[in-house]
């Protein structure tokens, strides 16, 4: 609406300021920190932009300064305290630790000024404006948790905010920030209460702090999964609403990863944008210098008709470690967070290996992907459960205390009867430990059913392009009506099937969900639950 009153310029120098005020509200402080780092990536850029392709060494080297200074920034800010500790731990130091401001967002801003930088460098970005360059850093629907968007797919929609569907993006931008609110404060934060006692050992659920049983131990893991499963969806859904209802598309991050038949192809629904930063800039450049090397010397490479252990080793396994260990770390300054990192560096490792050797053991394609699908969903989805064991504990060895638990190294379950004396019912002491609570494994049925079997937000508003590079479905405003003949349960099946193919038309039916999910939201928002991405 501004855009049309006043102009591009001055609906967007409104945006810009709205974000330092989200910034600001934050703290003034992480503002000061991020600002001088804003402007020197900009002063690199417009270097990098006037020079000439001639003078290729004084580019790279300008490009590898602003590579370094933005890492530097960040390693100091956010892993100054951790490499002290771990010196302190190895040569017996002792460095004084002190409390450093994280500014907030630091990590995602960090990577999105190192693509810009090799957008610029690569010429896919060919001239920038600093107002235009001020919003795509600090636009604050992305600010928190991502994601990290490219200047050449996010400026130039700037260019059709005067022109935009406005009512359309209100629509659609409200209902999917009422996807995601839902998602955060009703069964997000929900579950918070069930893995505090043993990830943060306190006394509720566990006869010791120190020790939870098999139970506690997998209700608090499961739990934490699916908590982290909808804070992360649900942000990532307020993110693009917000971001829509100011007449902009942001790229998705988040396309429903539970249903990943493989961790390569967890990796590709989960933080979307991230593992495209770290493939582009990381992994791909590890792999083309590392073949190129072997080829000098006459080595053997990867191919179809050679998967030789030597080739496997240094082409796919030292690059796939070397990303994921850099992905750990990023997350967060503790070694739980490398090991993270390591193990899905070795799962996806495994999972590139089979890809090249299972034609050779399982040559029969259609009946391997009608075994492996399902079965790959299950191994994909335990895999992932097990890594975020480290991903949530605060150290190595309290994540190793709690996987030991979940084999049943401390006992079996709480002494916990209090649901049993309720309903009257004296159990005696030596059944104590085969009572079970239900009330997680009843959400966590319906939570798995959720994720597994029902349409995501971006398969639901497909038609309407939630998200700059989903694909869209159906005809706008107009809902697909199930066949005829489609009744019953299994009409039932094909109707969520059809709503996840072509998505659904906005009008009374949705804006009253949309409503509905708002507004339990809401009455949930006593807990008070910061996004879990926050702290990284």
């Amino acid at each position: 609406m501004l855009a049309r009153v006043a102009g591009r310029d001055i609906a967007v120098s409104w945006l810009v300021c709205g974000s330092f005020v989200f910034y600001l509200y934050a703290g003034w402080k992480g503002v000061a920190i991020l600002t001088p780092s804003i402007i020197v990536d900009y002063l690199i850029a417009s270097i990098l932009l006037r020079l000439p392709e001639a003078r290729s060494q004084l580019r790279t080297g300008l490009f590898i300064t602003g590579i370094v200074a933005n890492v530097t920034f960040l390693a100091y800010f956010k892993y100054k305290n951790f490499f002290l500790d771990t010196a302190n731990s190895l040569f017996g130091s002792h460095f004084h630790l002190t409390t450093i401001m994280l500014p907030m967002g630091i990590s995602f801003l960090t990577f999105q000024k190192i693509s810009f930088l090799a957008d610029v460098r690569a010429g896919s970005v060919d001239r920038v404006r600093f107002l235009d360059y001020l919003l795509f850093t600090t636009f604050f629907p992305r600010s928190i948790a991502g994601p990290i968007v490219r200047y050449q797919h996010v400026v130039p929609q700037l260019e059709t905010i005067l022109t935009g569907e406005l009512t359309t993006h209100l629509s659609v931008g409200i209902t999917l920030f009422s996807f995601g609110f839902f998602k955060k404060a009703f069964v997000a934060d929900q579950l918070a209460p069930w893995v505090s006692p043993v990830f943060d050992l306190g006394p509720v659920m566990v006869q010791d702090p120190g020790l939870p049983t098999l139970f506690t131990s997998w209700v608090a893991v499961l739990a934490y999964t699916f908590q982290l499963y909808f804070d992360f969806s649900g942000y990532s859904d307020m993110a693009l609403g917000v971001a829509r209802m100011c007449g902009v598309r942001l790229p998705m991050n988040f396309n429903s990863p539970f249903k990943a038949s493989s961790i390569v192809d967890f990796w590709a629904r989960w933080h979307i944008t991230l593992t495209r930063f770290l493939t582009a800039n990381i992994y791909t450049p590890l792999v083309l210098a590392i073949t190129r090397a072997r080829l000098a010397r006459g080595k053997r490479v990867l191919t179809r008709s050679s998967t030789r252990a030597s080739a496997v080793m240094a082409i796919v396994v030292v690059p796939t470690l070397t990303t994921m260990a850099i992905s750990g770390i990023w997350h967060g300054a503790g070694w739980q967070f490398v090991v993270w990192g390591g193990l899905h560096g070795i799962y996806l490792t495994l999972n590139q290996t089979w890809r090249l050797v299972r034609p050779r053991f399982w040559p029969d394609s259609v009946s391997y992907l009608r075994v492996m699908r399902p079965a790959g969903v299950v191994l994909t989805f335990a895999a992932v459960v097990v890594a975020l064991v480290f991903f949530r504990a605060r150290s190595v060895s309290e994540a190793l205390s709690i996987l030991y638990a979940m084999l049943g190294g401390h006992g079996m379950v709480p002494d916990d009867l209090r649901v049993l004396r309720q309903l009257g019912v004296t159990v005696p002491s030596s059944l104590m430990h085969s009572f079970l609570p239900t009330m997680p494994w009843i959400w966590f049925a319906v939570l798995f059913f959720w994720v597994l079997g029902l349409p995501n937000s971006l398969e639901i508003l497909r038609r309407y392009q939630p998200a700059l590079d989903f694909p869209v479905g159906g005809k706008q405003g107009h809902l697909t009506q199930p066949s005829p003949v489609a009744r019953g349960g299994l009409g039932k099946l094909r109707a969520v099937f059809e709503v996840g193919r072509n998505g659904l038309a906005l009008g009374p039916l949705m804006s009253s969900l949309a409503a509905l999910l708002c507004l339990l939201g809401i009455l949930m928002l006593n807990r008070g639950e910061t996004f879990i991405y926050w702290n990284f």
